[in-house]
């Protein structure tokens, strides 16, 4: 018996309120799963139409749910992936949920810390993920197998399903503002950009949590790829990445043959969904932004590499996964990759990247 399971034992277990006034959805980290996680937001809003529903959500992250429609609040965690890791976290962030007067608390996370802190900060109801017995401060918990692959929304999906909510069409969603896709509209038309567009997004594999470059497929198969997708479709090209991947974008840049307008740390998260919601397509890798660009309705193609897409996949309804099955770590991204794991050999050519968008765009 693991010391988990023997406090998950001496902790109670009882049915959530019916109707609960005040909730927090807590999922700091990282902008991959929290857009995910907005599926369970879904489910949520819907179970609960009356409540304040706030997310607990780190700086890192925020920007891709602030002024969600169906969230009432947004509770900024810090800089760090989890905030409750060392003890000065744990108090400030067990003194933040107190002031929240929060009757019910819905955790997406699997530490064993921010059970603890869920617990101590007094919330009567709280459900939660439990993996290995780390949910044993939660009064409601969703079991959680790590060796079984199962795809990271449903999982989340499981805590709500725990507290009995229908969880039927429930996807990752981000709703774009009208002020975003006015503000993006007057820059292309600034920039000589017009319909239609391609977004590119070569960059991701890092945030607070990890940095895994691996999942980036290379560049010079962007390069190609972009040239064959502006080609094909009679499409400009638009690459975007944040600010630290400007040297990224200028080396897909350089090795085009097509003109592309880079926008490197120039939008916000809000304003590449607005983007992507405008255009012809949106290509990138494993990451958060495309997470978000698939949630916020546009076609999306999602290239994964060293990630399971049974895992990692969009999980939303028009959206393409470019994958060439092979050798991945059971465990997930929190495992790493497989050490001698190469993209020319183990991941989608260009040409296969192409047929399968082909066929993609000309079927949505």
């Amino acid at each position: 018996m693991t010391l988990y399971t023997l406090l998950a034992r001496l902790f109670p277990i009882r049915p959530a309120p019916q109707y609960p006034r005040r909730v927090v959805l807590i999922l700091p980290c990282c902008i991959g799963d929290v857009v995910l996680a907005t599926a369970t937001l879904a489910a949520l809003r819907r179970g609960y139409p009356n409540a304040h529903i706030a997310w607990a959500v780190g700086s890192w992250s925020k920007g891709a749910v602030e002024h969600h429609p169906l969230l009432d609040a947004v509770l900024d965690t810090g800089p760090a992936a989890l905030p409750v890791k060392s003890p000065r976290g744990l108090l400030r962030f067990v003194r933040q949920l107190r002031a929240g007067r929060f009757d019910l608390a819905v955790s997406l996370v699997r530490s064993p810390l921010m059970s603890a802190a869920v617990w101590l900060s007094g919330i009567p109801h709280r459900a939660g993920l439990d993996s290995g017995g780390r949910g044993f401060g939660y009064t409601v918990r969703a079991p959680v197998d790590p060796r079984q692959p199962r795809h990271e929304a449903e999982i989340y999906l499981d805590v709500t399903r725990a507290l009995g909510l229908d969880v039927t069409s429930c996807r990752a969603n981000a709703p774009v503002r009208d002020a975003d896709r006015a503000s993006v509209q007057a820059l292309l038309a600034q920039q000589g950009v017009h319909h239609p567009f391609v977004v590119i997004n070569p960059a991701g594999g890092r945030n607070p949590g990890m940095a895994l470059d691996a999942k980036r497929w290379p560049p010079a198969n962007f390069a190609a790829l972009a040239d064959r997708l502006a080609a094909r479709f009679g499409a400009q090209v638009v690459l975007v990445g944040g600010p630290e991947d400007r040297g990224l974008l200028d080396e897909v840049a350089n090795r085009m043959q097509t003109p592309a307008l880079k926008l490197a740390g120039t939008l916000s998260f809000r304003q590449i969904a607005a983007l992507a919601s405008l255009a012809r397509l949106y290509v990138g890798n494993d990451t958060g932004l495309t997470h978000l660009a698939a949630a916020a309705g546009a076609p999306t193609a999602m290239i994964l590499g060293p990630s399971d897409p049974a895992r990692y996949a969009p999980f939303a309804d028009n959206a393409l996964t470019l994958w060439k099955p092979a050798r991945v770590v059971p465990a997930g991204v929190v495992g790493g990759v497989p050490d001698d794991w190469d993209w020319s050999r183990d991941g989608i050519s260009v040409d296969e990247a192409e047929a399968h968008i082909a066929a993609f765009v000309k079927s949505v």
